[in-house]
């Protein structure tokens, strides 16, 4: 069985992720979009509402070999833990490659059975960051067509009020 983990902060979750989600639920027999739980940082959504937000986009895109997880501390530790043989990542640009290639390094240091698969994003997407989708919903621009549809209300409604 292909398992895959799907690490990533996702604040908040955008087509972008949804698009490599959708690349990776075809390729793998279970795949765990797994949340990083990071204290060092100050995310726009709680670990577990953007768990959740994974859940609803999980349920609306009909995805049933693929399941939300949260974890902190090392990626290669949490994949393990479920099984998982390969880490999924998502690639835009050049700029995401080499800090990719960075963390693979890292990671094949840490467990060397664990491999990391990228999928390139679709053009439509290669300008999308999560930060983007902070910065326009901060500031009352529209994110229809940013983030999945079942999230969007949540999503503005929260970034309005920051």
């Amino acid at each position: 069985m292909k398992i895959g983990v799907y690490p990533g902060s996702f604040d908040p979750f955008t087509v972008g992720h949804l698009d490599v989600l959708k690349s990776a639920a075809s390729l793998f027999d279970i795949v765990y979009v797994a949340v990083l739980n990071n204290s060092s940082k100050k995310p726009a959504f709680r670990a577990e509402e953007r768990r959740d937000m994974i859940q609803r986009v999980i349920e609306a895109e009909q995805m049933n070999n693929v399941k939300p997880g949260l974890f902190d501390g090392l990626v290669v530790d949490y994949a393990k833990s479920v099984g998982a043989s390969y880490l999924i990542r998502g690639l835009r640009a050049i700029t995401d490659f080499e800090y990719e290639f960075q963390i693979d390094a890292v990671n094949r240091q840490l467990s060397d059975e664990i491999r990391t698969v990228y999928f390139m994003a679709s053009p439509s997407h290669s300008f999308l960051s999560s930060s983007n989708v902070k910065e326009i919903g901060f500031y009352g621009g529209s994110i229809t067509g940013l983030v999945p549809p079942c999230n969007e209300n949540f999503i503005r409604e929260r970034l309005a009020k920051q």
